[in-house]
């Protein structure tokens, strides 16, 4: 009768102890800011989220916003609301541009981000797109930041961006 309260409360132990090597003590998405001795280069290391998914949280101007990072993206694609909370308002004389999504086509304004950080990693002058209201639930890191890098790499569940 107390062998299987034993074997229950072991494995409770063991995850428990374990839950330190998964569980950050930021914020989901929480990067480890780095640099290489001698080089000058920052790098930064995401931890996937359950899902694999790599969550950053870049600032824009004053606004801290929660992004996916997607390879497959090839532009900073914005929801409006995080535009908003950006100080981007594209207006009727920024260019459209029409993309094909997971959801289908949507025409979204084309805004350049004067600069955009991630932890240490500071790019400027990156093309974006907002996009139009209800049409994506969170912002996009794409290519057109990543590519400005010095690197990207991805192992062991961990994204490990180098600038």
């Amino acid at each position: 009768m107390t062998r299987p309260i034993v074997w229950a409360l072991g494995v409770f132990g063991v995850a428990a102890l374990s839950a330190g090597q998964f569980v950050s003590n930021g914020p989901p998405g929480a990067v480890a800011p780095a640099s290489v001795a001698g080089t000058g280069e920052r790098l930064l290391v995401i931890a996937s989220d359950l899902r694999g998914h790599y969550i950053v949280h870049p600032t824009i101007g004053s606004a801290r916003l929660r992004m996916l990072v997607d390879t497959g993206a090839s532009f900073v694609a914005l929801t409006a609301e995080d535009a908003g909370k950006a100080g981007i308002r594209p207006g009727p004389g920024d260019p459209v541009r029409t993309l094909s999504t997971a959801n289908g086509v949507v025409v979204a304004r084309a805004v350049r981000v004067r600069e955009m950080s991630v932890g240490d990693i500071v790019v400027r002058d990156v093309e974006a797109v907002v996009m139009p209201p209800g049409s994506m639930g969170v912002s996009l890191l794409g290519m057109a930041f990543l590519r400005r890098l010095k690197g990207f790499e991805v192992s062991g569940g961990r994204l490990t961006l180098r600038g």
